[in-house]
């Protein structure tokens, strides 16, 4: 893709930081909250919170971290970008950070280079791929160059604990413990598990339509758990699109999604398949 920069990265290094030992003691603290209400109690709308907090979270995840700011898939006025951001970082998602990790995701895809990939173990590409830059902070920010200029996401970048303790704070101040617990904190346990999932299973396996230089696959299960993420094969032979699942048959439904908030104005430019690449009639373009 244009903005993936070329030449010398340094090598990935698995190390316990601040941020990472940050990460992972929330990680933690996240998944014990819901158990916790077992014994304080529980009502059906904290599960309601839930599900519509993990929709929001889908499309924040496929359409605005990964197709909009990873790949810039679509275009869109610069204050629906921040919304954008904000929506995303209601997940601890840091958009600068995304962007220019993934972009060097695709720069050395399934290499001992890629954080990503299930090569460096199930941990590190669970969780470790999630709370560990891999990368200085210098060469994240060089992949996501087309970002730093806006001094709202750069904000948004060192500051990226923010807009989840905001959206904790007034979540438990209209519902209580148990809405924090299950209605927010679920949900972000829900986004996190479904993003390490792609990473993963979406790398392992032969269901590989396209012959990339990678080991990424397409999975079904992970397309319906992601809502159009999991055809990821797709994905890594031609990245530039919008759209991840090719054919009418491959469940996309963020893809469905940015085409009606086109239709709204909201953005615009939003990139298809060609059909050359569709049908592999041309290399595709990492």
């Amino acid at each position: 893709m244009s903005q993936i920069l070329t030449g010398a990265i340094a090598q990935p290094k698995k190390r316990l930081n601040s941020r990472q030992i940050t990460f992972l003691i929330f990680v933690v603290c996240l998944h014990t909250l819901p158990v916790v209400t077992v014994f304080t109690g529980a009502r059906a709308v904290d599960g309601l919170v839930c599900i519509g907090f993990s929709l929001l979270y889908a499309f924040g995840l496929g359409g605005c971290l990964h197709r909009y700011f990873a790949h810039r898939a679509f275009k869109t006025s610069r204050a629906f970008q921040f919304f954008m951001c904000i929506l995303t970082g209601m997940t601890f998602g840091d958009p600068i950070w995304f962007a220019g990790k993934h972009r060097i995701h695709h720069k050395y895809s399934d290499t001992e280079r890629d954080v990503h990939s299930p090569k460096q173990g199930f941990w590190f590409c669970w969780f470790g791929s999630v709370a560990d830059e891999g990368y200085p902070e210098k060469e994240i920010l060089k992949h996501a160059a087309d970002f730093t200029s806006y001094p709202e996401l750069m904000w948004m970048h060192r500051n990226y604990w923010v807009t989840p303790v905001v959206v904790g704070v007034i979540t438990f101040l209209i519902g209580g413990f148990s809405m924090l617990a299950i209605g927010y904190g679920g949900s972000i346990i829900v986004a996190l598990h479904m993003a390490s999932g792609i990473n993963y299973f979406c790398h392992k396996g032969n269901n590989r339509r396209y012959e990339t230089n990678d080991g990424s696959t397409n999975s079904l299960v992970m397309a319906l758990l992601t809502f159009g993420e999991g055809w990821h094969n797709n994905h890594h032979h031609y990245p530039n699109t919008a759209r991840a699942g090719f054919f009418w048959w491959e469940w996309d439904p963020v893809y469905y999604t940015l085409k009606v908030m086109a239709w709204t104005g909201l953005v615009w430019d939003v990139r298809g398949v060609p059909e050359r690449v569709k049908y592999n009639l041309i290399e595709g373009i990492e």
